[in-house]
């Protein structure tokens, strides 16, 4: 008969200390990181998400998180893009869009804005997006 694996102590010992520990994880690891990964490393963690979070569902986790990089569309305790207001999107070649996010037709790092006329705009790729701010309500 073998003695038992040693195995060096672990670095919490509770089961709370362990969800703490993924808590932490998730605030000071995961959802910053969500803010400023590229689209192409998102879609990776969207298809390993249920390894990475569980099973929240990626469009109001990884998506919300990653959107979070512009205030205007993630506020605190919306579960998806913020549509209330208009928006003036400004990409990194110069374009710029104005309208209102349509959070169901955005999805996995592709914002699509309604024009006031209702004309459908883009969708733009959260890597070509330089900044995005709230804009007046057309006339």
């Amino acid at each position: 008969m073998s003695p038992p694996t040693e195995f060096p102590p672990p670095p919490v010992s509770s089961f709370v200390e362990l969800v703490q520990s993924r808590r932490v994880w998730l605030d000071e690891v995961l959802i910053p990181w969500c803010r400023t990964a590229r689209r192409r490393d998102l879609l990776l963690a969207e298809q390993a998400w249920p390894d990475l979070a569980g099973r929240p569902d990626p469009g109001m986790t990884l998506w919300l998180w990653a959107w979070q990089r512009f205030p205007v569309l993630a506020e605190a305790g919306l579960t998806a893009l913020n549509e209330t207001w208009p928006v003036t999107v400004l990409l990194h070649d110069g374009t710029a869009a104005t309208g209102f996010p349509d959070a169901r037709q955005s999805a996995q790092g592709q914002l699509v804005l309604v024009a006031a006329q209702g004309a459908v705009l883009g969708p733009f790729s959260i890597d070509d997006i330089a900044e995005i701010e709230r804009a007046e309500f057309p006339e």
